[in-house]
C-alpha cells in the first residue's frame, strides 16, 4: 500500500509535466496574439481619433461604430468586391499551383531543379521589388505588355491599365497570383512526394487513364494538403493589402479600387478614425471565419475519420 501511495504523486506529476511544458508557449501566444485582438475589439467600441492619440480619454460609444459601418452601402460593395477578388485569385492560384506541382512530379531531375529554383527566386523576391517590376511591365508609355500588344495589332499604345477598375484588378490579380504560386506548388508537390507510388502503378495496371488516376487516386490522397493550402490561400487573398495599396499609389482610382484591407488602412491611418477602422477589422475577421468555416469543418471531419 505504501508503494501505491508513493507512486500516485509521481504519476500525477508525470501527467502534469506536458501541460507545464506547454504553458510558456501558451502564455506567449496569448500575449502576442490575444492582446492585439482584444485591443482591436475595445477600439471598435470607442470613439478613438487623433484627439485620443494626443491624450484625450476615449469615449465609449457602444455599437455605434458597427451601426455606422453596417449601414454604409460602400462597405457592402467592398465586401462583395473583396470576396470576388479573393475567390478568383485563390481559385487561379490553386489551379496553376496544382498543375505545376503535378508537372514537377513528371519532370526529369535537372529540369525540376531549374523550375524549383525559379519558383524559389520568385517567392524570395521582396514584395515592393516585385511590384516595381510589374509596374514597369504594365507602364502606359514604356511597358513591355503594351509594346507586345501593339506589335500584335492591338491598339494599346499609351494604354493605362490602372485607371480603369477592371483592368486595375486584372493587374492586381496577376501580381497576387504570381506571388502565391510558389508556395502552393511547393506545398502540393511535397504532399505528392509522400504519396505511395504502388497505388498509382496499380491503377495504371488496371487500365485507368491519366485523368482517372488523377481523379480517383491522386486527388483523394492529397486532399488534406489541398484543403489546408486552399484555406490559407483564401485567408491571404481576402486580406490582401500591399499589392492594392502600391498600385493605387501608382495611378489607380482609390475609391473604385479599394478592398477591405486598404479601406481599413485609409480609415484608420489616413483619416485618423481608428474606432470605425477597428469595427471594419472585426467585421472582416468574422467574414474570414464564415468564408473559411466549410474548409475547417471538412478538415475536422477528415481528422475524426
Amino acid at each position: 500500500m505504501s508503494t501505491a501511495v508513493v507512486r500516485t504523486p509521481r504519476l500525477r506529476a508525470r501527467k502534469a509535466l506536458p501541460y507545464a511544458l506547454l504553458l510558456p508557449a501558451l502564455l506567449a501566444l496569448c500575449a502576442g496574439l490575444g492582446y492585439p485582438l482584444v485591443r482591436q475589439v475595445v477600439l471598435s467600441l470607442q470613439e478613438y481619433g487623433l484627439a485620443q492619440q494626443f491624450g484625450r480619454p476615449a469615449e465609449w460609444t457602444g455599437f455605434d461604430n458597427y451601426v455606422e459601418v453596417l449601414t454604409d452601402r460602400y462597405l457592402w460593395l467592398l465586401v462583395l468586391r473583396s470576396i470576388v477578388f479573393c475567390l478568383v485569385c485563390a481559385g487561379i492560384t490553386m489551379l496553376i499551383g496544382s498543375a505545376l506541382a503535378l508537372a514537377m512530379r513528371l519532370m526529369s531531375k535537372p529540369v525540376r531543379l531549374i523550375v524549383q529554383t525559379g519558383l524559389l527566386l520568385a517567392w524570395a523576391m521582396p514584395v515592393l521589388a516585385a511590384l516595381t517590376v510589374w509596374q514597369w511591365l504594365f507602364d502606359s508609355q514604356y511597358g513591355v505588355i503594351n509594346w507586345l500588344l501593339d506589335k500584335g495589332g492591338l491598339d494599346y499604345a499609351g494604354h493605362s491599365w490602372l485607371i480603369e477598375p477592371l483592368s486595375f484588378f486584372f493587374v492586381a490579380a496577376v501580381v497576387v497570383v504570381w506571388m502565391s504560386i510558389p508556395f502552393v506548388a511547393f506545398t502540393i508537390y511535397a504532399g505528392l512526394t509522400q504519396m505511395p507510388e504502388e497505388l498509382i502503378e496499380a491503377a495504371e495496371v488496371d487500365g485507368a487513364s491519366s485523368w482517372q488516376r488523377l481523379r480517383h487516386v491522386i486527388i483523394p490522397l492529397t486532399r488534406p494538403v489541398l484543403l489546408i493550402v486552399g484555406l490559407l490561400q483564401v485567408i491571404w487573398d481576402l486580406r490582401v493589402f500591399t499589392q492594392i495599396y502600391v498600385l493605387q499609389n501608382a495611378g489607380g482610382v482609390t475609391r473604385e479600387t479599394n478592398l477591405l484591407g486598404t479601406y481599413i488602412y485609409r480609415s484608420g491611418i489616413g483619416e485618423g478614425n481608428f474606432g470605425v477602422a477597428s469595427a471594419v477589422a472585426v467585421f472582416m475577421l468574422a467574414l474570414t471565419v464564415v468564408l473559411t468555416w466549410p474548409y475547417v469543418a471538412k478538415m475536422l471531419k477528415e481528422v475524426e475519420a
